[in-house]
């Protein structure tokens, strides 16, 4: 099967210290943490100690200064679990890496190395109750004041809501200016005028804290800014890819998971004096599905690997979130099926993973979005192809 050849000796022993840290402080506590709908604290601490948070965190800000593929082990170990509670993956791959993208020497030394500890978590702001995928469209507003700005507004849908200590907030400072009038900002969830609003109960990720943000006259020194005034939508087009990769790689390993737990469940129950396994229905099935999930792998390999040679484009970023995407909805749901009435039982996993899978079609811009990306590519590849030079997506 499959051979992986982009992890070392050392990745496979971190990916074994990562799978303790889950099964001696996730495990025996999770499905706890589903009622409360919100991981403890104390969680990410112990996450931090491990050496679990933001792996590429360079030495100077408190980090082990390691390649990407330590951020992907994690990763993957945490959606191969099943355990969706905690919020590692936006805290790692979206709050760190813009930090350590964008922001100045001050606000890494001031933000890193608690985030790196898990002494402060992370938490990304844009999402709002009118603006999804069209984040052009956001109307919290950041208003100068000497040298301050005042935020008001509100964001919705957002991890780590009620636990963040840190914000990178989406706000307009140019209501006039389209996308040139988006601008970033750090937000300490500790001032005045910042309130949390209740922890919205979702379909699934019941373990995740997902919450409604609300900004009012939120006074903010004009040096927590991310980068330059006007330049936050053009920031965040430049993370996307990382982010669409990061969900590919979810439902990648997802996708896998859940394949292994339908043959061993199959090769067990019976029906009519044979395995479930026998029928030749479950044959075909199987095998359609392993095979998909194996070109996923390959190809989501593939883009890890261009990522990490600084070459990922949107667009190839786009493919493997949108097919990974389908992918993971459709394995969980024909997999499902296979386990007849007990696939609908939340004591099985596979009932949590049927949940928790379809917010990987909205959550990072929806498939139609990724559809829409792909598509104008497509089509301004072929007018500038038949003469028409000046094509733009």
């Amino acid at each position: 099967m499959l051979k992986r050849e982009l992890f070392n000796a050392d990745h496979e022993i971190f990916r074994e210290s990562v799978r303790r840290f889950i099964a001696n402080e996730i495990a025996p506590h999770h499905a706890g943490w589903e009622v409360e709908g919100c991981v403890p604290r104390e969680l990410w601490r112990k996450a931090g100690e491990a050496g679990l948070l933001c792996c590429t965190v360079p030495p100077e800000y408190g980090g082990a200064g390691a390649d990407y593929l330590f951020d992907v082990v994690v990763f993957e170990e945490m959606a191969r679990s099943g355990y969706t509670g905690p919020g590692f993956m936006i805290h790692c791959d979206l709050v760190a890496t813009y930090l350590l993208s964008f922001g100045t020497e001050d606000q890494k030394r001031q933000w890193l190395p608690r985030m790196v500890s898990g002494e402060a978590i992370g938490s990304l702001g844009m999402t709002e109750p009118h603006a999804g995928s069209d984040l052009k469209n956001i109307r919290t507003r950041a208003v100068r004041d000497g040298d301050d700005f005042v935020i008001s507004g509100q964001k919705v849908f957002i991890s780590n809501g009620q636990l963040c200590d840190l914000i990178v907030l989406a706000t307009k400072t140019d209501s006039s200016a389209g996308a040139k009038g988006i601008t970033l900002f750090l937000v300490d969830t500790s001032l005045p005028g910042f309130r949390r609003g209740k922890n919205l109960e979702k379909l699934g990720m019941k373990g995740q804290d997902t919450s409604e943000l609300f900004f009012d006259e939120v006074r903010v020194p004009a040096s927590s800014m991310l980068g330059a005034e006007g330049q936050g939508f053009a920031l965040m087009m430049t993370k996307l890819a990382q982010e669409r990769l990061a969900q590919a790689i979810r439902s990648a390993v997802v996708a896998e998971t859940v394949i292994d737990w339908t043959v061993d469940y199959v090769a067990q129950r019976k029906a009519f004096g044979q395995t479930i396994a026998d029928f030749q229905n479950t044959k075909f099935k199987i095998a359609e599905l392993k095979t998909e999930a194996v070109i996923g792998r390959e190809f989501t390999d593939r883009c890890i690997a261009t990522f990490m040679r600084g070459e990922l484009d949107a667009i190839d970023a786009a493919m493997a979130k949108m097919w990974l995407s389908n992918l993971h909805c459709k394995v969980v749901d024909e997999c499902l099926q296979l386990f007849g009435g007990w696939g609908y039982m939340w004591e099985y996993p596979i009932a949590r993973a049927y949940a928790d899978a379809r917010v990987v079609k909205i959550a990072g811009g929806s498939i139609e979005v990724m559809k829409h990306i792909i598509g104008r590519q497509i089509f301004a590849d072929h007018a500038r192809a038949n003469g028409n030079p000046g094509a733009k997506p």
